[in-house]
C-alpha cells in the first residue's frame, strides 16, 4: 500500500476526539454513575480510568527513550529480550540439589538457585556445583550459614578448575535488613552485618565482578500480603539505606551500586506487575542519581522475578500453573532479567520431578514457542501500561521518602511501622477473598467437590516456639489458608468417622432462578468440603420437603426466585422443622423487608453475593461440631 493509498483509506476514519468519545459512554451508562461504574481504585490507592489515548502520555519524560538507555525503563537489554531461565532448589541435601540442579541444566535452565546451608567446607561446596560450567550458567546461593565462607570456598574452586573469575554470573542472598524483618534480630548486630557487606563487596570486586552480593528481597513483602506500590518503595528503602550506611563507612556507591539487585514477587495483577517492573528501574535510577553515581553500571538495576506464593493454593493445585504462567508472562514483559517460576506443588509438598519440569518448560514454551524474548520492551507506548508505570513510580516514591522521613528502614522496622502497613493491606486481602472479590479458582469458587488433599501433604515439621524476638516480624501468609483450614476439618472430621455434612438444594419455581441459586449454593457450600445433593426441581412443597427429610442432609438450601420466596418458604420451613428441628434451613438470597418473617417461619441463615463466605462457612464448621 502506497502512501496515497493509506490516505484515502485513514481519510474514511476521521479522529473522534475524548470529548465525543465522553459522550457516548455517558449515553451508554443511561444516567449511571461514571466514577463508580467504570473508575478502577487500586489496592496501592490510585484511579484507573477505563480507557487512555494519547495525550494521556503527555509529559512523561522516558517515553522516548530507547532500551538500554537511562533511566532504564525499556530494560537492559538493546537486542532481544532473552531473560535467563531460573530454577530453585529448597533441599538442603548437597547431593540430591546437584543432581536436580544439574538435571535443570541439561534441560534449559541458565541460572540455578541452591542452599548452602549443609556447607562448611571447600569439598563440600565442590560437591554442590560439581559439574555445572560456571561459564554457561549462573550459580545463585539462595541461602547460607557464611556467605563469605560459601564466597571463599567458590573463588577457591574456580582456582581449583583454573576458571577465572571474569565472567562468572550469579548472586548470593546477603540482605539484611530482610532478615530483621523475618527473624526480628539482627543476625548478630547490625554493625556486624555492615562489616560483613562491605566485606562480600571487595570480595566480588576483587575476584568475582559479576556477583550479585547485596539482594533486596522485595518478595517477602508481596508474599506478607503488601500492594505492589509498598513492595516497591519498602525495596528502594532497603537498597537505600544499604547504599547510605556503606557510603558512610567509606565504600564509594560506584563499588556498591553494581553489586544489588532486586528480587521482586510477580504475582496475578497482570498489567500491574509488567509496570512495576518498569517503574523499579525508574525508581532505582532516580536513586542512585542521588548518591552522585559515575559508573553507567550503578544505574543499571539487575531484577530477579520469582512468581508469587501468597496467592498460590493447596486445593485444585493444577491452577497455579495457570497462575504462574500469567506471572511468567507479566516477568517477560516487564523486562526481568531473571525469572524463577515456583512448582504448582509448593504449597503442599516439597516439588517433585514432574513439577519442577513443568515449572521449567512454562518458561521455556514463553521464550520458544511464545517468542516473548524475541521484542525487546513490547509494552513499550502502549497508553494502559505507560500510565500504569507512571502510577506505580509516582506513589512509590512517595511512600519510600515517607519511610525515609521517619529514620529509614530499619528504624521503620523496629518501631512497627512496616509491619503495621504491611499487615493492613494483607487484612484488605483476606477480606476481599472473603467476600470473593478476589476469586480463586477451585478454592473460594468453582471447588473440586470431589477432591481430598488431606493425606498429599508433606509430613508436617515439628516446629518448636521461638524465643520472643526484638522486634515484630513479618509473616509469610497464602491467602487461601483461611479456606484450607475449613475444608481440611471437613476432610478431618470424616477420616476420623464422622459423616461428610449434606447440603440438600430444595429448587423449585422459576427454572432460571432456581439453576442460578442452586449453582450459588453449590460453590458456596462446596468450599468447605460438603456433600452437594442437587434437584431438577420439584412441583410441590410437598414432594420437595419429604425428598429433603429422607436426605437426612444437615442443610437445607432453599432455591428460588425472590418472587415466589413470600409463598413458598414459610410453607417449607414451617414442615421441615415441625419434622427436624435441628435440620439447618438456609434461603439462597436475601429478600430484606421479609428476613425477620422468614426466620420466625424457620429459615437460619441467608446467603448471597454480599456474605462473607470465609465467616459464615466457620459459623457453619462449629454449629455442625466439625470445628
Amino acid at each position: 500500500m502506497d502512501n496515497n493509498e493509506q490516505a484515502r483509506l485513514f481519510s474514511e476514519f476521521p479522529p473522534v476526539s475524548t470529548d465525543l468519545w465522553e459522550e457516548k459512554i455517558m449515553a451508554d451508562l443511561k444516567g449511571g454513575d461514571y466514577h463508580k461504574k467504570l473508575i478502577w481504585k487500586t489496592d496501592e490507592g490510585f484511579d484507573v480510568k477505563p480507557y487512555y489515548r494519547s495525550e494521556d502520555l503527555s509529559g512523561l519524560e522516558y517515553l522516548n527513550i530507547l532500551p538500554g538507555t537511562s533511566p532504564y525503563v525499556r530494560g537492559l537489554r538493546t537486542t532481544d529480550n532473552a531473560w535467563i531461565v531460573r530454577q530453585d532448589f529448597d533441599s538442603t541435601d548437597i547431593g540430591k540439589s546437584n543432581i536436580m540442579a544439574m538435571d535443570a541444566i541439561a534441560k534449559g535452565a541458565g541460572a540455578v538457585g541452591l542452599k548452602a546451608t549443609e556447607v562448611s567446607t571447600h569439598k563440600q561446596l565442590g560437591e554442590l556445583v560439581a559439574g555445572i560450567d560456571f561459564h554457561k550458567t549462573a550459580i545463585n546461593f539462595i541461602s547460607a550459614k557464611s556467605y563469605p565462607l560459601v564466597l571463599e570456598f567458590l573463588i577457591y574452586e574456580l582456582q581449583h578448575r583454573g576458571v577465572g573469575g571474569e565472567k562468572i554470573r550469579g548472586s548470593i542472598n546477603f540482605d539484611s535488613i530482610s532478615y530483621l524483618l523475618l527473624h526480628g534480630e539482627f543476625y548478630i548486630s547490625r554493625e556486624h552485618d555492615l562489616e560483613e557487606a562491605e566485606y562480600l563487596l571487595g570480595i566480588v570486586r576483587e575476584k568475582i565482578p559479576g556477583f550479585k552480593v547485596l539482594t533486596v528481597n522485595g518478595h517477602y513483602f508481596q508474599d506478607a500480603g503488601s500492594t505492589l506500590v509498598q513492595e516497591l518503595a519498602y525495596s528502594l528503602a532497603s537498597a537505600s539505606e544499604y547504599l547510605a550506611c556503606l557510603t558512610e563507612r567509606g565504600t564509594p556507591v560506584d563499588d556498591i551500586a553494581p553489586y544489588i539487585q532486586f528480587s521482586l514477587g510477580i504475582g496475578p495483577n497482570y498489567f500491574m506487575e509488567i509496570a512495576k517492573l518498569r517503574a523499579a528501574r525508574l525508581l532505582w535510577t532516580r536513586m542512585v542519581e542521588q548518591y552522585h553515581a559515575k559508573r553507567e553500571e550503578s544505574f543499571k538495576l539487575f531484577i530477579h522475578a520469582t512468581t508469587a506464593l501468597w496467592n498460590k493454593s493447596i486445593y485444585d493445585p493444577y491452577v497455579n500453573m495457570l497462575r504462574t504462567t500469567t506471572e511468567g508472562m507479566s516477568a517477560a514483559l516487564g523486562n526481568a532479567d531473571s525469572l524463577t517460576i515456583n512448582p504448582f506443588d509448593t504449597t503442599f509438598r516439597e516439588p517433585d520431578e514432574i513439577s519442577r519440569r513443568i515449572a521449567r518448560n512454562q518458561q521455556l514454551v514463553l521464550k520458544e514457542e511464545s517468542y516473548l524474548d524475541k521484542i525487546v520492551d513490547p509494552a513499550a507506548g502502549a497508553y494502559y501500561i505507560e500510565n500504569l508505570t507512571h502510577a506505580i513510580a509516582h506513589h512509590a516514591w512517595e511512600m519510600f521518602k515517607n519511610v525515609e522521613a521517619r529514620g529509614g528502614m530499619t528504624e521503620c522496622i523496629k518501631t512497627g511501622f512496616i509491619q503495621d502497613e504491611i499487615e493492613r493491606s494483607r487484612n484488605q486481602k483476606t477480606m476481599d477473598i472473603a467476600q470473593r472479590k478476589i476469586i480463586m479458582l477451585g478454592t473460594n469458587q468453582y471447588p473440586n467437590l470431589l477432591e481430598t488433599m488431606i493425606d498429599a501433604i508433606k509430613p508436617a515439621v515439628e516446629i518448636h516456639e521461638s524465643a520472643p524476638s526484638a522486634f515484630r516480624k513479618l509473616t509469610p501468609f497464602r491467602v487461601a489458608s483461611g479456606f484450607e483450614e475449613i475444608r481440611f476439618a471437613t476432610e478431618r472430621f470424616v477420616k476420623n468417622g464422622g459423616k461428610r455434612p449434606a447440603v440438600f438444594l430444595f429448587t423449585m419455581g422459576n427454572l432460571a432462578m432456581l439453576r442460578a441459586r442452586a449453582g450459588f449454593a453449590t460453590n458456596f457450600f462446596g468450599c468447605a468440603g460438603y456433600e452437594i445433593l442437587d434437584n431438577p426441581g420439584f412441583s410441590t412443597v410437598d414432594e420437595g420437603v419429604s425428598s429433603a427429610l429422607s436426605s437426612h442432609a444437615e442443610v437445607i438450601v432453599i432455591c428460588s426466585s425472590d418472587e415466589e420466596y413470600p409463598l413458598i418458604v414459610p410453607e417449607i420451613a414451617g414442615k421441615i422443622k415441625e419434622a427436624r428441628g435441628t435440620v439447618r434451613i438456609v434461603l439462597a438470597g436475601f429478600p430484606r423487608e421479609l428476613t425477620e418473617t422468614f426466620k420466625a417461619a424457620g429459615v437460619d441463615d441467608f446467603i448471597h453475593m454480599r456474605s462473607n463466605l470465609l465467616d459464615t462457612l466457620r459459623d457453619f464448621q462449629n454449629k455442625l461440631g466439625i470445628m
